[in-house]
């Protein structure tokens, strides 16, 4: 629920009186502007962000933040009430997808363009404050970058004598020499459906769907995706999506996973820790695919302002505070990803906080930002993915062709973005 804003007295005007002499003593008046702030997040992040406001308020001792923060899917709900009843806090962590469904027009969040003389945007390009662009106002700023990343086993691939794989045949080849004693690479069904539609994209020479929502796949198109994750069960070189088991890239029962740039430590650090050399792997960009390089990166979480906050420059203060300060940048370190802000991320850089196999998938992510796209906001749609993943089932199991079960998911996907406009 939204704390209704106010103007707390800091200091009332008073008068002490004392002995005969009627000794008077004035203090002065003066206000403290209350805004506040909602995130979401683990413990950690709740400690660390109510520190880091604590710090702010000593820095800006006219501004209160009353701090409002709950797991993941109580603030997706909460949130979701907050932006229709106009209850919503006044600087605010945001996902990606909320900039479309909350702002289509752009001026559902406040155009935080026109707040820069309080916010040092310098500190990101232009490219990157295009994630949070929406027509023409800057509706949120991006923390963090995320994109799928490719985690090898180098240890694995070189007992197998096997070179780290640059092309999609590379894994088909791998795993024949591994001969189904180890996964070449595994992924949950999400991963799968950004490796496999950036081979389709490859392939095709198409984009799977426009950055409005609309599908870009031809029943053609789509059919070669389920041919090809059905050839990637076949043959071994993953086990099915339902399978996945995160724990066996540490023990070294797969070879390789694909999952979040900012899930790198997740997946890899037990594993290394076990002596295994885990490498971030190239993005497959294929020399003889049509065109198209089909790998997307989006905001890992963003920072919006209200569109109805009373205090625009209070918010904006605060929203500089959490981007760009040193004193979050220690506070935070890279725990919502590798921070896009290059103040930020200079601090860190200094005091030797950018290390690990998140932030070699970072370097990675940005030795290939040539091929990585802004994915839509509707891709990660929930029922494109497990839609997807039931028509492979019924291909996988020969319930039905993969030709007729593309064309009925193809209606499928016209019909699931045609609700989401």
């Amino acid at each position: 629920m939204k704390i209704k804003h106010c103007l707390i007295p800091l200091l009332c005007l008073s008068f002490l009186v004392t002995g005969c002499d009627s000794e008077t003593v004035i203090t002065a008046h003066t206000e403290q502007t209350e805004i506040s702030l909602s995130w979401w997040g683990n413990d950690v992040r709740n400690e660390y962000t109510i520190e880091a406001v604590k710090l702010f308020e000593k820095q800006h001792p006219d501004i209160k933040v009353i701090c409002n923060y709950t797991e993941w899917s109580g603030y997706q709900a909460r949130n979701n009430v907050q932006m229709v009843s106009n209850t919503e806090a006044d600087v605010m962590q945001i996902n990606y997808a909320w900039i479309q469904q909350y702002s289509p027009d752009g001026c559902g969040y406040y155009d935080i363009n026109t707040l820069r003389d309080h916010i040092d945007l310098s500190n990101f390009t232009e490219e990157e404050l295009y994630y949070g662009m929406q027509n023409g106002k800057l509706n949120a700023v991006p923390i963090a970058l995320n994109t799928q990343s490719v985690y090898i086993n180098k240890t694995i691939y070189d007992k197998y004598g096997l070179d780290i794989p640059r092309t999609w045949d590379d894994y088909f080849n791998a795993a024949k020499v591994m001969n189904g004693e180890v996964y070449p690479i595994a992924m949950t069904s999400k991963s799968a459906w950004f490796f496999i539609t950036a081979y389709a994209e490859q392939t095709t020479g198409k984009s799977f769907m426009t950055m409005d929502g609309r599908l870009n796949f031809s029943a053609d198109d789509l059919q070669l995706m389920l041919d090809f994750y059905c050839r990637l069960i076949n043959e071994k070189v993953i086990p099915q999506v339902e399978y996945f088991d995160r724990l066996l890239m540490e023990t070294g029962e797969y070879a390789g996973s694909v999952a979040w740039l900012s899930d790198a430590s997740n997946y890899c650090d037990r594993a290394v820790e076990n002596g295994y050399e885990i490498i971030v792997a190239d993005y497959i960009v294929d020399s003889e695919a049509v065109t198209g390089d089909g790998w997307y990166a989006k905001p890992a979480t963003m920072y919006a302002i209200s569109k109805n906050t009373d205090y625009p420059e209070e918010s904006a203060e605060l929203l500089e505070f959490l981007l760009n300060s040193e004193e979050m940048a220690q506070l935070q370190g890279v725990e919502k990803g590798i921070p896009i802000s290059r103040s930020a991320r200079s601090y860190l850089q200094k005091n030797d906080m950018l290390k690990g196999m998140q932030y070699n998938a970072f370097l990675k992510m940005n030795e290939y930002s040539d091929n990585i796209s802004i994915v839509s906001p509707y891709f990660e749609n929930s029922d494109l993915i497990d839609s997807f993943k039931d028509a492979c089932n019924t291909v996988l199991y020969n319930k039905e062709s993969s030709a007729d079960a593309a064309k009925e998911l193809y209606v499928l996907y016209n019909d699931i973005l045609s609700d989401s406009e």
